[in-house]
């Protein structure tokens, strides 16, 4: 797959609807493009760059519509090394994200989730199909996994799952929700796909054994090694993200045989089989 898109310059995004989606009380701005079943691209920080715009016209021309919500940042911009951080430490403090262990009250995910799950309703109602599938990214990882309690939710994929920061081996979702994942998942034979760079100090191979404990079977793990990954990336994350970290955005080599590149045809694969049977 390539792309004629320079990838260190703002996307406009003008292939992509911008809808303003009301839901629960609250709208938000969701960039649309595509058909077919729904998926949910959700963006890792610090927002919608060009290589997250990229992932999702991958699965637009795969046969899905995207949905692709912006939860933080400057949706199209290249991340630049002083933005990213300000977006970065405005998201950290925001109500509507647990970026670290023991924040809320204990009996959810981020907020934000609650409106994903209304998303995932939401378009599955629009495109329909069996159901939707939803990949979040870094700060993002973890939602399709708590995307999970909304049944139209069918293929959920973590990418570098980041959160929580100050735990390595913590894991977003509480006990209570895990434990309901983990009882769909087997009451309805679905599993969970999960990516990360073997050496990536932000998600680590200790957050990806607490998965595998708490989910059993149905979670299937894949570790990329970090010579695998692309060293031609934006500048917040030349600066700020040392070590291979985005598997299938700024560290994916777009090129036959390489393993970044074979872990998005998976996924792809995987959202193809769940909701295109």
């Amino acid at each position: 797959m390539g792309t004629e898109r320079n990838l260190f310059t703002d996307d406009p995004l003008h292939d992509f609807e911008p809808r303003d989606i009301t839901l629960d009380g609250e709208t938000r701005r969701v960039h649309v493009a595509g058909s077919g079943p729904a998926v949910i691209v959700m963006a890792e920080m610090p927002g919608i760059s060009p290589h997250v715009a990229r992932f999702a016209r991958w699965v637009r021309d795969a046969g899905f519509t995207v949905y692709m919500p912006s939860l933080f940042g400057r949706d199209g911009a290249v991340p630049t090394a002083e933005d990213g951080v300000a977006v970065f430490r405005r998201a950290c403090v925001s109500a509507e994200f647990r970026a670290f262990a023991g924040e809320g009250d204990g009996n959810g995910a981020s907020p934000v989730t609650r409106w994903l799950r209304a998303l995932a309703r939401h378009a599955h109602g629009e495109c329909g199909g069996p159901g939707v599938g939803a990949i979040g990214m870094c700060f993002t990882g973890n939602f399709a996994l708590s995307m999970m309690l909304e049944p139209a939710m069918l293929a959920p994929v973590l990418s570098q799952p980041s959160l929580p920061f100050d735990r390595p081996d913590g894991l977003e979702s509480p006990p209570a929700e895990l434990a309901a994942v983990r009882a769909r998942l087997e009451r309805e034979d679905l599993t969970v796909l999960a990516y990360r760079f073997e050496g990536d100090p932000i998600c680590t191979a200790q957050r990806f054994a607490a998965y595998a404990e708490a989910l059993g079977e149905r979670f299937r793990p894949r570790t990329l090694p970090d010579a695998a990954a692309n060293t031609d990336v934006a500048p917040f994350f030349a600066t700020h993200v040392p070590r291979p970290h985005s598997v299938v955005t700024q560290h994916l080599i777009d090129a036959a045989g390489q393993p970044t590149a074979a872990a998005r045809d998976e996924i792809l694969d995987f959202f193809a089989a769940r909701l295109r049977p």
